[in-house]
Order: structure tokens, then sequence, then C-alpha cells
């Protein structure tokens, strides 16, 4: 009886520290994924520092959401960057809100910028400032942003820039 009740007494403390770690390690895990993903906003969008794409992008990402005349990889991203900030060169995005489960990490935010330059090849710079709002999901391998998903409200800023009716 005392082999049985010792034997369940240290599977269970086993199993215990086991999941304890694990826990550990994905509580890690997540949190490095936010930073990541509150680097790619901060650096790389806010403060337009292309550079730091190469250490937390992937060679092979994937932007699911990208403009069909847009190429694949991090130099189609490059593309998009560049006709962002000279549409808008004061862009900021704020994150509103972040979740990070597994390897997905999913953001709120809320974007602003006066728009004086060309947007999308063909709005003509409107000199109006713009609040619209987002949703991404980035999917993190291996420390860096292997994909993106991404929505944004893009009907409330083509009113705002005057490029469609209110």
């Amino acid at each position: 009886m005392k082999i049985l009740i010792t034997t369940i007494l240290v599977t269970f403390f086993i199993a215990c520290q086991t999941n304890s770690h694990s826990t550990n390690n994905n509580t890690r895990d997540k949190e490095k994924n936010k930073t990541i993903v509150t680097q790619f906003y901060n650096d790389v969008i806010n403060k337009g520092d292309s550079s730091v794409i190469k250490l937390i992008m992937a060679d092979d990402f994937i932007d699911h959401n990208a403009a069909q005349t847009q190429p694949n990889g991090i130099e189609g991203f490059r593309q998009f960057l560049t006709m962002i900030s000279t549409a808008f060169p004061n862009i900021e995005v704020k994150v509103e809100d972040m979740i990070s489960e597994d390897i997905k990490v999913v953001v709120r935010i809320s974007i602003s910028g006066t728009q004086t330059g060309l947007l999308m090849g063909k709005i003509p710079a409107s000199g109006k400032h713009a609040v619209w709002n987002g949703i991404d999901i980035f999917k993190i391998e291996n420390g860096k942003i292997k994909e993106r998903w991404s929505q944004r409200d893009l009907l409330s800023l083509m009113r705002q820039v005057g490029a469609l009716p209110n």
C-alpha cells in the first residue's frame, strides 16, 4: 500500500512540475510574440525603420491581404510601407488590444495620419487628417513574423480623405 501511495504522489509531483514548466514556457513564448508584434508597430510602422524588418519578419513572410500587384514576401511588404508612408508620412498606429495564444497574436489597432501623398497609386493627396481602425492577426514562427492577416476600415478612411462621399 505504501508503494502505491508513494508512486501516486511521485507521479502527481512530476505531473505538476511538467505542467508548471510547460505553462511557464508557454507564457514566455506568448510574451515574446507580443514583444515582436509591438516592435513591428513601434519601429517598422511608426518610426519607419525598415532595417528592423529583417530582424522580426521571416524571409518567406506571407501577407495574406497584400494588393494583387504587390510581390510576395518581405519585398512586397517594403513596397506597401513605401506606399503608406508616402500617403501618410506622419502615420501612427496605436495598439488598442493585443491577445497572444500559442503562435498567433491578434491586435486591434487605431491608425491616424494626414494624407499628404498619393494613396494606393490612385487617390491624390487631400491634406486631410484621418483616423481608422483595423485588426491584424500574426503567426509567429522561430521568433519571427511568418504570416499576417489584416483587415482595415477602408470605407471610413476613403470617406475621411474625400475619396468617397459621406
